[in-house]
């Protein structure tokens, strides 16, 4: 992990000062967590259903009485698709994503219990917990460990090894956005080692069924129960569910680049990790994530993934609370001569964008990108 002009090295005591001050402020703030959390997760709980209940009705009166009266149609179905849109984007992101992190455990409400809940997504639960819980914030952005640096489909850093295919990643990155909850589906399968002869075909199948069952779950119920509630005028509803899913998958898609792969965003070797200490591991965290810029409403529909940071500091902590904390880990940072990578989603995504076009050609990393931080490298 190497310094930058913007972050300082820290020596292994500077890093454990470093590591005990964000221990401190997650255990102030844990020890506050009650009622009000309680209450704000139930409220999202409520917003879910009820804009998924509205969309759906309002895309069977688009398909219903549009047919008779087009102006009905073109409103009733554009409302009918923006609620249920807003209902898949709050569920995916402020409550399944969250409380399937064991934020809310505390509550001891099984509706909201990390280790059961199943959300509306092509993806299991039980995958993600793997994948994201697991794997990616046990090794964030660590090259060889962390399948979500590129997924295995595009090249986002030049550490990256350079090959051929990444030529079409623009395209592929556009695909892969309009399709992301089936492409997170599928992760866990790891299909590149499958190809590469790596995995047999028998393994891979007993780890597709069930992801194939939630799958086709998905399927019926978006695609065929409801489109044919509305009979012959199934198509209308059909459409709208596919464009509700459609933009659920970009905003889930943009948030969650824009939180990992922008400019400022660094990559780690396997052996730059080894033996790694509380501290650096925040500093990690720290360096492979982005925040962004916005207010409620971002913080809201982003599921606080506004604050990646803070998210990967404290994964299990409500996060609801990432804004106040945010303004403490900033002051941490300051202090410890860290840059705090912020800026609003337009910056942010243009970043993203910008890797993407740029590693599609071969390119090289920086010499010493993944040199250890200074004097940690007895202890790591």
């Amino acid at each position: 992990m190497n310094a930058t002009p913007r972050n300082r090295p820290l020596s292994p005591a500077e890093l454990d000062d470093f590591a005990a001050e964000l221990d401190a402020l997650r255990a102030r703030t844990v020890a506050t967590i009650g009622q009000a959390d309680a209450d704000y997760i139930r409220a999202v709980y409520g917003a879910v259903r009820y804009l998924g209940l509205t969309g759906r009705v309002l895309l069977m009166v688009a398909a219903i009485a549009g047919a008779f009266y087009t102006p009905v149609l073109w409103i009733a179905g554009s409302l009918g698709v923006l609620s249920l849109a807003l209902s898949k984007i709050l569920e995916n992101m402020e409550l399944g994503h969250n409380v399937i992190h064991g934020q809310f455990d505390w509550m001891n409400d099984p509706t909201l219990n990390g280790k059961t809940y199943e959300w509306d997504i092509a993806g299991t639960s039980d995958n993600w917990r793997k994948t994201h819980n697991f794997r990616h914030h046990t090794w964030t952005n660590v090259r060889g460990m962390d399948d979500d640096i590129g997924y295995g489909l595009l090249r986002i850093f030049p550490e990256q090894r350079w090959r051929p295919f990444y030529l079409a990643q623009p395209l592929v990155a556009v695909v892969f956005a309009i399709l992301f909850e089936w492409g997170i589906a599928i992760q866990d399968l790891r299909l590149g080692r499958w190809f590469a002869g790596k995995t047999k075909a028998r393994d891979v199948l007993r780890e597709f069924r069930p992801v194939g069952r939630k799958m086709g779950r998905q399927v019926l119920k978006d695609y065929v129960f409801f489109p044919l509630l509305a009979g012959p005028f199934f198509l209308t509803v059909l459409v709208g569910n596919v464009i509700a899913n459609v933009l659920r998958n970009l905003w889930t898609w943009l948030i969650i680049f824009c939180g990992h792969f922008t400019a400022d965003a660094e990559t780690f070797s396997r052996e730059s990790v080894r033996n790694e200490s509380r501290g650096a591991w925040y500093l990690r965290q720290l360096r492979g994530s982005s925040n962004l810029a916005g207010g409620r409403l971002l913080n809201l529909m982003s599921g606080n993934l506004s604050h990646q940071i803070e998210h990967h500091f404290f994964p299990d902590v409500p996060a609801n609370r990432y804004a106040a904390m945010a303004i403490e880990v900033r002051a941490i940072c300051a202090r410890h001569g860290q840059h705090y990578n912020t800026g609003s989603l337009p910056r942010q995504f243009g970043q993203v964008v910008w890797r993407i076009l740029r590693h599609a050609f071969p390119s090289r990393a920086q010499a010493g990108s993944d040199a250890p931080v200074a004097g940690v490298t007895a202890t790591r």
